[in-house]
């Protein structure tokens, strides 16, 4: 039998943060919880993961003065939130299991790579920074303050290949949310699902190649895999 065909190693590998390469999707379910909460909205974070997640700051505050009314959120909200979480991402930001391994890899092999968040600058700098990623990703490093569109509009994305000197349509995304799998598809690219927290059905519904873990991630990525032992 013939053995399957390796894929194509992309022109760049573009990445989105949290819950690919930091492990910080409960901390933003749980501090937005707990803050919509305080405005009156009685919501677990489980459902704030349902409802928010791969969403930006800027596109959940519309939902929650759709459900709770027009002058519900103080204009100091989004100011507040985010100087809240910045502050437990000092403490609690980790590496999603095996991503770094699989960015050493990416390196190695000499494919570019970027980051592509829907969070603000500072969230994204002080992430990568903790993850001790800031040096690799450098100015290939975009927010939600870089584009005018946030997921899952494409633009982030096609920033990200721009910043590699790369084709879209000739680079790999890697996503864990259904908005951020929408972005990379509608850029263009080639988008490989993480289903860590994210169910792999739903992924592939919106046209994602679902994987279960990082360390599958070289492999897919066409990259030669060092023999164990």
């Amino acid at each position: 039998m013939t053995a399957p065909s390796r894929p194509a190693v992309p022109a760049a590998v573009l990445f989105d943060c949290d819950g690919v390469l930091a492990d910080t999707e409960a901390l933003h379910d749980r501090i937005i919880a707990e803050e919509i909460g305080g405005l009156g909205w009685d919501i677990t974070p489980a459902e704030a993961a349902k409802r928010f997640r791969g969403l930006s700051w800027e596109a959940i505050l519309p939902i929650i003065q759709d459900r709770l009314g027009p002058d519900s959120v103080p204009a100091t909200f989004h100011r507040d939130l985010i100087r809240r979480v910045l502050h437990a991402l000092e403490n609690e930001t980790i590496p999603v299991p095996g991503s770094q391994a699989a960015i050493a890899a990416i390196v190695a092999a000499g494919v570019p790579l970027a980051v592509a968040s829907n969070s603000s600058r500072p969230e994204l700098a002080t992430k990568l920074r903790r993850l001790g990623l800031a040096e690799v990703f450098g100015r290939r490093a975009f927010s939600v303050n870089d584009v005018p569109n946030a997921k899952p509009a494409p633009d982030m994305y096609r920033a990200a290949a721009a910043a590699c000197n790369a084709d879209p349509h000739h680079c790999v995304v890697v996503e864990d949310s259904v908005a951020g799998a929408r972005a990379g598809i509608a850029a263009g690219c080639r988008v490989l699902g993480f289903a860590h927290a994210t169910p792999a059905a739903a992924l592939a519904a919106v046209g994602a190649e679902p994987f279960a873990d990082m360390a599958e991630l070289p492999a897919l990525l066409g990259l030669a895999v060092p023999a164990a032992g």
